[in-house]
């Protein structure tokens, strides 16, 4: 936690002096004294009341869920209010009628009086501090951004919007706050630049949250930045999309790209996004390799052999087409082929089929029931007969075999080993990619099997969860029965008993004595949706078949889906609206970002024209700002002394080494591969003979991500 008191706030270098002038601070000094002494008042105020809740007692059901999901919220915001301290503050404006600025946070603050002293930067409110411009200064008189460094602001910037008025109350500098902090060196994390987001990016950040927004946008626009923003801001201002309603859930490319961002959203004040990547959804998923066959990727890309599953479930939902006879201890019971059927139109439209089962099959006991009431009246309870079908082993097996338990691997692994299955299920397919598909290890996991495996285990539900489902309820019987035994014990005890002994005869009660929630109750799988709102990175890369496992966890289609054409390394000739249309998204938006804030003229210069080879029409931003340093071309054997040279010279920041395995990490520099390079930035970037990255539009591609991840310095490197 940063300290909340110091001499001042402001801890200046000396070339910045004129800065420090009482007339420019002494307002912003004062306001931070308020917000020091609110903030300790805060924290002591929600370190008591989380004692307070976690000595209470949990309660049960809703009552404990409401009062673990308040720790939560409470743990969030003392965690945020503890590691930043007054750099909560990103900055104020005064607006053109007023001569009080208004502060604006990562999280609202007001006093004991509750006058405000930070206005939350997701609120409506706080717009202009984003979004005004010169041509739109959406009622501002000025701005003020703070650039903090270890707790302590070490710059200043401030931008009048009105003519005249400010004279002697703002520093005016050549450069806004945004472009100097590009400027600055590169770390193994991605650091929020929340106090620094411009209005074309702000806008995109607060638009509604209803379809599906695209944001498309060349290398060093901030498409990620908007993105995990726009999360952040989502959650906040939209009640639809709230914890209880389903709310966020990330997915970005790879890993590496997860572990550079993890620190943004929690900075933003938001710690309930789940954030992941596709390889996530599926559990299989951790060990998938790459299919080998390109063939046979293309052909699993497809949306619509993804939905032979449901054909392929299906399969199994058939009623027997001959009937049974079911003998019991009282009489024997003809179940006909028609009686199958009705209990399989039990099962509600829309339930997993392991779910399911147990309504397919309460309906055919209760069939046979019935058929022995309607002959036998009075031979036996209806409830005898029904414990005895339940073990009936010969009405068991036969139930089985009619509406088995299924596993979502068994399924998919069966469409690739069994010719005729994946012939019933897609009809469509040639002989010769049914062939194709065919392989020798049903369960020899790759990545283009996912969307499978997900969707099957969508379709089927968990068996297991089936089962922990069955055991729960026989345990809950059997607690209301021993609990039913004691007291029947307590009432023969007293057969004349008064007042509340007689509320025992109640059967409401004696349910009620059971307490379901202490029994054992599986952990939730956080991924499984469905998700209030969606948001995709580099989505681009994504096939027709990987967008079923997103559609699946978003009923409500409400999408954030942030990805450049240009950068799709297996190519992308349509436009968002046709892909997107095509895997069954409507209310498509476009936002669009040309601005390239991250990458300097001189490597945007050479990356150009290495996209534009093969993609001419490629979305190749401006870059708005210049290193100084040309992009250095050189031989591999000078990558050793290169990054000595590099290390010796920068005191921090970050680089990264691209396309050669064998070079070895350390901590500030990386080793990647073009791929896994996607989504991130290094101060240098040494690109190791760039032409053995590939041909044609996935090597251009993989060269274009390559060049344009250095925020400072390019050097190539190709063996002689």
């Amino acid at each position: 936690m940063h300290p909340l008191t110091t001499t001042s706030v402001f801890d200046l270098p000396d070339r910045l002096s004129p800065k420090a002038d009482p007339a420019l601070i002494a307002g912003d000094e004062q306001h931070f004294t308020a917000i020091a002494e609110s903030l300790e008042q805060a924290i002591a105020e929600l370190s008591d009341h989380l004692d307070a809740l976690r000595r209470a007692p949990g309660g049960a059901g809703r009552e404990a869920m409401d009062r673990d999901i308040e720790i939560h919220r409470l743990t969030a915001r003392l965690r945020t209010l503890r590691r930043f301290g007054l750099d909560l503050c990103l900055g104020h404006m005064v607006g053109a009628d007023s001569s009080e600025p208004v502060y604006v946070g990562r999280l609202g603050l007001t006093d004991s009086t509750g006058r405000r002293l930070l206005l939350d930067w997701r609120s409506p409110a706080a717009e202009p501090f984003f979004g005004a411009t010169h041509a739109n200064p959406m009622g501002l008189a000025s701005r003020r951004r703070y650039r903090w460094t270890r707790g302590r602001i070490s710059d200043y910037w401030d931008e009048v919007f009105a003519s005249e008025g400010f004279a002697g109350h703002a520093a005016l500098d050549d450069q806004s706050a945004f472009i100097a902090s590009l400027g600055s060196s590169r770390s193994p994390r991605m650091r929020d630049v929340l106090g620094t987001i411009q209005a074309d990016q702000d806008a995109i950040i607060r638009a509604g949250s209803r379809g599906a927004l695209v944001v498309d946008g060349g290398p060093g626009t901030g498409k990620t930045v908007v993105a995990l923003h726009r999360s952040a801001y989502l959650l906040y201002s939209d009640p639809r999309l709230g914890h209880r309603r389903g709310g966020v859930l990330f997915v970005g490319p790879h890993r590496p790209y997860l572990a550079y961002v993890a620190d943004v959203l929690p900075s933003l004040g938001e710690e309930g996004v789940q954030t992941c990547i596709l390889r996530d959804l599926v559990a299989e998923g951790a060990a998938a390799g790459v299919e080998a066959d390109p063939d046979v990727a293309l052909l699993k890309s497809s949306a619509e052999l993804v939905n032979a599953i449901e054909k392929a479930v299906r399969f199994y939902e058939e009623p027997p087409a001959e009937g049974m006879t079911v003998t019991t201890h009282w009489s024997d019971i003809r179940l006909t082929a028609d009686d199958w059927a009705a209990a399989f139109d039990a099962a509600e439209p829309g339930t997993p089929h392991n779910d399911a089962r147990e309504q397919v099959w309460e309906e055919l006991l209760e069939i046979l029931v019935d058929k022995h009431e309607a002959e036998h009246e009075g031979d036996v309870s209806p409830d005898q007969l029904g414990k005895s079908l339940r073990r009936n082993r010969e009405l068991l097996t036969a139930f089985n075999r009619a509406w088995p338990l299924l596993e979502a691997a068994d399924i998919v692994g069966d469409l690739w080993t069994v010719p005729a299955y994946l012939r019933l299920c897609a009809p469509w397919l040639a002989p010769e990619d049914v062939r194709k598909l065919q392989r020798a290890d049903a369960r020899a996991w790759t990545i283009s099997d996912l969307p499978f495996l997900d969707a099957a285990r969508q379709r089927l539900g968990d068996p297991e969860a089936s089962r922990r489902k069955r055991r729960h309820k026989a345990t809950v019987a059997a607690e209301r029965e021993r609990m039913a035994g004691v007291i029947d014990n307590i009432l023969d005890a007293d057969p004349d008993g008064e007042g509340a002994v007689t509320m025992l005869h109640g059967q409401d009660l004696r349910t009620a004595l059971v307490d379901e929630s202490a029994l054992p109750t599986p952990e939730p799988d956080l991924l499984a949706g469905p998700f209030a709102h969606v948001v995709v990175d580099e989505a681009q890369e994504l096939t027709d078949a990987e967008w079923q496992m997103l559609l699946l966890r978003c009923p409500s289609r409400s999408f954030t889906i942030v990805g450049d054409r240009a950068q799709a390394r297996h190519g992308f000739t349509e436009s968002w609206q046709e892909r997107l249309e095509r895997i069954g998204l409507d209310r498509i938006n476009l936002a669009s970002l040309a601005i390239n804030y991250r990458t300097p003229e001189e490597v945007m210069a050479q990356a150009e024209p290495v996209i534009r080879a093969a993609l001419p029409d490629a979305n190749v931003p401006t870059s708005i700002r210049s290193s100084g340093i040309p992009v250095v071309h050189g031989s591999t054997a000078d990558l050793s002394t290169i990054l000595d040279t590099w290390l010796a010279s920068q005191p921090d920041g970050t680089a990264c080494v691209i396309g050669d395995p064998a070079f070895r990490e350390t901590p500030r520099v990386r080793s990647l591969t073009p791929e896994l390079s996607k989504g991130l930035e290094f101060d240098l970037v040494v690109l190791v003979d760039p032409e053995n990255f590939g041909e044609g539009i996935e090597g251009a591609v993989d060269r274009y991500v390559a060049m344009t991840r250095a925020t400072r310095q390019l050097v190539v490197l190709t063996t002689p």
